[in-house]
C-alpha cells in the first residue's frame, strides 16, 4: 500500500488496548507516526509499541501546541474536551482527526484546511472507511480557499471567509487571467462579485476578494562566515520591499553548498518559514553568462563569479530570469530570480542536511527528552549500533536504518556525516548521553580530520550538527541508588583501547586524592579484568573498605539490577561490560530503609566537620568511622 506523505510526525492516540490494532495500521500508512497513550491498561508487550502519555489530556494538549498532527482512536467529543483549553487560534491549528475504533470512519475535527481534510480522505481510502468532511467549501467546490496547495500562498493578513461565504451562497469570481488547476472548479463570470487576483508582486487586497501569491521567487544569498541572521533577514526584507515583491511569493532561499552550515542563513530562512537549498560551485558556475554583476573577487574566494545571483538563477531554472540584481549589506548579498511557475523546493539543489547527535538514555521512551523525540521524528535516516536503533521502537518506523556493530564507531560516524553531507536529515543514535563517552566527540574529531579511509571529505566541515543530551548511566545509577552525586564527582573510563592504563591509573589516584565520588564506565571486558581490581585497591587505600559502592546494570531496561555493596565487598567477577560502578566519597553515607539500601553524599563537607579530617589525611567511612 502506498505511504501517505506527512510533513510532521503524527501522533496516533489510543486510550486502551482495543485501539492498538487500528493504530498500527495507521502507523504503517504514515511514515514517522508514533503511537501514544496511557500504559496503565496495556500488556507489557504492547507497552513497547506505545510511547507513554500520562496524564493523557495534558500530554495531548502538549502535542497539539507543538503542532503535531493528532489522530485519536477515540470519540470525537472526548478529543474536543481534552483539547478545549488550548483552542485559541484557528489559523495555527494542526490537523486533529477522530477515527472509529473499527476503522469505519475518519472525522477531521480541527485543522480541516491545514491538511486534516486531505488526510481524512487519504486515510479513508487506505482503510476502506468513510471520510466525514463537513467543510462547506470543500464539499461544494472541492477547494480549500484558506489552505492553498504547495506552491501557493494566501496573501498575508487576508481573511478569506467573506469570499468563501459569498461563493457558497452562489456568487462567482472575477479574474484577471486564467486560473490554475486547483482554482478552476470555482464559478467564474466577467461581472463576478468576488475579485480573485494572482500575482507575485505586492498588491492591494481587493475588497471582499482573494489574493494568492504563486511561489515563483527564488532568493539567492551570499555572505561572509558568521554573518548574523538579523543582517541577512533584514537584507532579504529590504530587497523584496524595494522591488515591490511579495514575501509570500518566495519559494526558497538558495546559496552555495559551502554555506550549508551557515547559522545566519538558516535562522533567517526559518524566521520566514522558508526552506534553504544549496548548490555546488560547479553548478553555480554554469550561471555565469546570466549574471548581472559578476565579481573577480568572489571568483577568487569561492570559485564562482557570484553567489547570490547564481544561486537565485539556478533555483529558478533555465527559463527563470534575474529580476533583482545583487544588493549588498556589510556582510551579505541578496538577489532575486523569477521562475515561470511555482518552484517546488524539493526539486532544486539539495537541502543543507542536518546531523542530530542524540542520546536516548537507556532506551525507554519515557526517559527520552522531547527534543530527542523531535529530532528523531524529523530525521529521514537513523544511524547507530543496531540495538540502539531497536530501542527506539515505534519512533524508528518509516526511517531508513543504517545499523552497525560494536567496534564500528568510526564507521557509524563517517556514514552519518556522509548522509548529512548529501542533504539528508540524520539522527546518530547513542545510548545514554551522546556527549559522555559516546559519538558526539568523534563527530567533531572526524570533521576536523576531514577524511575517511584516506579519502578527503571536505563536505563534512559544512554539515550542520546539533547535539541533544540524554539521561546518562551516571545519572540513572545515582537516581536508582539514592543521591550519591550530592557533592563533587567525576567519571573515569577503565577501557585501555584509547587511553594507556598508566594514564588511567594516574587519574584514579587524582580522583582518590581529591575525594571525588567516582563513576567507572567500561569497568571490565572479557579480556580486561585487572583495571577494576587496581582501582579498588587505590580507593581502599585512600578512603577505606567500607566506602559505599553501587553496581548498576542495564538501567532503565526490563532486566535492570542495582546492587549496593562496599569496596571490601566489591568482586570483579560480579561486574560485566554492561555495569556502571560508582564508588562513594569519604563522606558518602549508606542508609538501610524500608525501600532497601540507599546511598547519598552530603552536599557540603565543611559544615559537617569534614575539613579537619581532610587536612589531616583522614576521611569517614560509610558507617561514620574515621579511617587513615
Amino acid at each position: 500500500m502506498t505511504d501517505i506523505p506527512s510533513t510532521a510526525a503524527p501522533a496516533v492516540l489510543i486510550l486502551g488496548p482495543s485501539g492498538l490494532p487500528l493504530a498500527r495500521r495507521v502507523q504503517a500508512l504514515l511514515p514517522g507516526a508514533v503511537i501514544t497513550g496511557p500504559h496503565a491498561r496495556l500488556a507489557a508487550d504492547d507497552r513497547a509499541l506505545v510511547q507513554p502519555l500520562d496524564p493523557v489530556a495534558e500530554g495531548l494538549r502538549g502535542l497539539f501546541l507543538a503542532g503535531r498532527p493528532i489522530l485519536g482512536i477515540a470519540a470525537a467529543g472526548a478529543l474536543i474536551r481534552m483539547l478545549a483549553p488550548v483552542l485559541a487560534d484557528k489559523t495555527a491549528e494542526p490537523p486533529v482527526l477522530a477515527l472509529a475504533e473499527d476503522g469505519s470512519a475518519v472525522v477531521p475535527l480541527l485543522g480541516g484546511h491545514h491538511g486534516a481534510n486531505d488526510l481524512a480522505r487519504q486515510l479513508a481510502t487506505a482503510l476502506g472507511a468513510v471520510a466525514a468532511v463537513t467543510t462547506a467549501g470543500d464539499l461544494r467546490f472541492g477547494v480549500a480557499l484558506d489552505d492553498p496547495p504547495v506552491g501557493w500562498r494566501l496573501a498575508a493578513g487576508l481573511d478569506p471567509k467573506p469570499a468563501m461565504a459569498a461563493l457558497v451562497a452562489g456568487a462567482s469570481v472575477r479574474v484577471e487571467e486564467d486560473l490554475p488547476d486547483w482554482l478552476a472548479p470555482l464559478p467564474q463570470a466577467a461581472d463576478g462579485s468576488v475579485p480573485l487576483v494572482i500575482d507575485h508582486r505586492l498588491r492591494e487586497v481587493p475588497a471582499g476578494g482573494l489574493l494568492y501569491h504563486p511561489a515563483r521567487l527564488a532568493v539567492g544569498i551570499g555572505c561572509e562566515r558568521g554573518a548574523g541572521a538579523e543582517e541577512i533577514g533584514g537584507l532579504i526584507d529590504e530587497t523584496l520591499a524595494g522591488a515591490g515583491l511579495a514575501p509570500g511569493a518566495v519559494a526558497l532561499i538558495a546559496t552555495i553548498d559551502i554555506k550549508a552550515d551557515e547559522a545566519g542563513i538558516a535562522a533567517a530562512a526559518a524566521a520566514r518559514g522558508l526552506p534553504v537549498r544549496v548548490f555546488p560551485a560547479a553548478r553555480l558556475a554554469e550561471e555565469t553568462p546570466r549574471l548581472a554583476t559578476p565579481s573577480d573577487y568572489v571568483r577568487a574566494t569561492v570559485g564562482v563569479a557570484g553567489v547570490a545571483e547564481a544561486a537565485a538563477l539556478a533555483a529558478a531554472g533555465p527559463a527563470g530570469e534575474l529580476i533583482v540584481a545583487k544588493r549588498k549589506s556589510p556582510r551579505a548579498t541578496c538577489a532575486v530570480a523569477l521562475a515561470p511557475a511555482p518552484i517546488m523546493a524539493g526539486g532544486v539543489g539539495r537541502a543543507p542536511g542536518m546531523l542530530y547527535v542524540v542520546g536516548i538514555g537507556p532506551g525507554r521512551p519515557d526517559w527520552r527528552t522531547p527534543e530527542v523525540d523531535r529530532m528523531v521524528a524529523e530525521a529521514t535516516d537513523l544511524v547507530g549500533y543496531g540495538l540502539y536503533l531497536d530501542l527506539l521502537g515505534p519512533a524508528a518506523a518509516g526511517k531508513r536504518r543504517h545499523g552497525y556493530e560494536l567496534g564500528e564507531e568510526e564507521r557509524r560516524v563517517a556514514a552519518a556525516l556522509d548522509l548529512a553531507a548529501e542533504g539528508r536529515s540524520v539522527a546518530l543514535v547513542c545510548s545514554g548521553d551522546a556527549g559522555i563517552y559516546a559519538m558526539a566527540a568523534l563527530v567533531y574529531e572526524l570533521i576536523e580530520r576531514g577524511e575517511d579511509l584516506g579519502e578527503p571529505r571536505p563536505g563534512w566541515a559544512h554539515v550542520p550538527v546539533q547535539v541533544s543530551p540524554g539521561i546518562s548511566a551516571l545519572q540513572a545509577a545515582a537516581a536508582r541508588a539514592g543521591a550519591p552525586l550530592g557533592h563533587d564527582f567525576c567519571t573515569i573510563s577503565l577501557s585501555d583501547l584509547m587511553t594507556p592504563f598508566t594514564v588511567i591509573e594516574r587519574r584514579i589516584r587524582a580522583a582518590a586524592a581529591g575525594d571525588f565520588v567516582v563513576a567507572f564506565y567500561n569497568p571490565v571486558s572479557r579480556r580486561r579484568r585487572h583495571q577494576l581490581a587496581r582501582a579498588r585497591e587505590i580507593l581502599i587505600e585512600a578512603r577505606g573498605g567500607a566506602t559505599p559502592v553501587i553496581l548498576a546494570r542495564n538501567l532503565g531496561r526490563p532486566d535492570e539490577t542495582v546492587t549496593i555493596t562496599d569496596l571490601d565487598g566489591l568482586a570483579v567477577d560480579a561486574v560485566d561490560m554492561l555495569t556502571l560502578v560508582m564508588v562513594g566519597a569519604r563522606g558518602s553515607r549508606r542508609l538501610e530503609l524500608g525501600q532497601g539500601s540507599r546511598v547519598y553524599t552530603p552536599r557540603g563537607y565543611g559544615s559537617r566537620g569534614e575539613d579537619s579530617f581532610a587536612d589531616a589525611g583522614f576521611g569517614r567511612t560509610g558507617s561514620g568511622e574515621a579511617v587513615a
